[in-house]
């Protein structure tokens, strides 16, 4: 029997995790329950047509107070007050939260049971959690990364900058912006510095590297696929040849699906829909000296992400029972917070 599936919040977040569902043809997991403030023929249109992921691999339709999705129906609710919604009544296991709005013990990273990278961390879930982060998708991207770097050759400091896709708290023209003036400037014009969280996010993961890492975000005028530029330094001496070759085995590896490797003269747009965390674009990799790395990384950071968030929840699920007494939520990073990396339920 499939598992029930909530997805409160239905922006760029849980538009994707559907079709992420649909398209990998996962009858394990069945969403039957979708909550977003916004019309129900609204959520219809901009299921059926994506400008970044185009149009949805199956039919779309409206019955009533249901989207129906290739014949299955899918109750939509519009309800502001999380606590209100009716998730016991109507059955579900799994919660994804994807709205980045309610405010509840979950926006506080230390009160989330657990924080999980897939295929990093993921023995740290239990069955009897409660809420769990899937992180976000410059941590996806990062921490894998980092990780097989810093098992072969030690890392001790580095500094990243997320060059990011623009996103929708930008204005498309000047407006105004309730926490960042930068933000009130048009996303399509420039190239902008915001806040980030991902250092808290690798100390959360990677508690030895506390105090090791500093990190800046800026999002540049492209729809989607954002790409991670690194700065990392190592104790045991290196070359570019032999940095890449880790990755690339690693992305064939233990890795394989999460982490790509690519040597081709590509461009953001290539990665579009791609749904791996992170691509090593190994013809960025530099070395200077023996022990200081330079690298770049794409990842999309919509599609790979919410593939990510059911890669947890899958995981998630096939530890815990069907007696659980309370539905468990998987949460993403919010979409409207400049600290992206720090999980509150949507």
């Amino acid at each position: 029997m499939a598992l029930r599936i909530a997805i409160n919040g239905y922006g760029r977040i849980g538009q994707c995790v559907l079709r992420a569902l649909v398209e990998r043809d996962m009858p394990e997991l069945e969403v039957v329950a979708l909550n977003e403030l916004s019309g129900l023929d609204t959520i219809a249109y901009l299921t059926r047509f994506d400008t970044t992921h185009g149009r949805f691999p199956g039919s779309v339709e409206v019955d009533g107070e249901h989207l129906v999705i290739d014949g299955r129906p899918i109750r939509v609710l519009s309800e502001a007050d999380p606590a209100a919604l009716p998730w016991a009544e109507l059955e579900i296991d799994l919660v994804l939260e994807c709205s980045g709005s309610f405010k509840d013990r979950a926006t506080a990273e230390d009160d989330v049971d657990a924080t999980i990278v897939h295929g990093i961390n993921d023995a740290e879930l239990r069955a009897d959690m409660r809420i769990v982060s899937a992180a976000s998708c410059t941590t996806n991207c990062l921490v894998p990364l980092l990780t097989v770097i810093d098992e072969a050759l030690g890392l001790e400091h580095g500094v990243t900058t997320t060059i990011h896709s623009a996103m929708n708290d930008q204005p498309v023209i000047d407006a105004y912006h309730k926490t960042d003036l930068r933000l009130t400037r048009s996303a399509m014009h420039s190239i902008i510095p915001v806040d980030t969280g991902l250092a808290r996010g690798i100390e959360r993961l990677m508690p030895h590297l506390a105090g090791r890492f500093e990190c800046l975000h800026v999002r540049v005028p492209t729809i989607n696929v954002s790409a991670m530029d690194m700065a990392l330094s190592v104790r045991e001496a290196t070359s570019a040849e032999q940095v890449n070759a880790l990755l690339q085995a690693a992305s064939h590896e233990r890795l394989n699906g999460l982490l790509g490797h690519t040597q081709e003269p590509v461009t953001s747009v290539d990665f579009n829909h791609d749904p791996r965390s992170g691509i090593v674009d190994a013809t960025q990799t530099r070395v200077a000296g023996s022990h200081l790395i330079k690298m770049l990384c794409w990842f999309d950071n919509e599609w790979g992400f919410a593939n990510r968030m059911l890669d947890v929840a899958t995981h998630w699920l096939a530890l815990a029972t069907q007696t659980t007494p309370a539905t468990p939520t998987c949460t993403a990073p919010s979409t409207s917070s400049l600290s992206s990396d720090i999980p509150s339920p949507k």
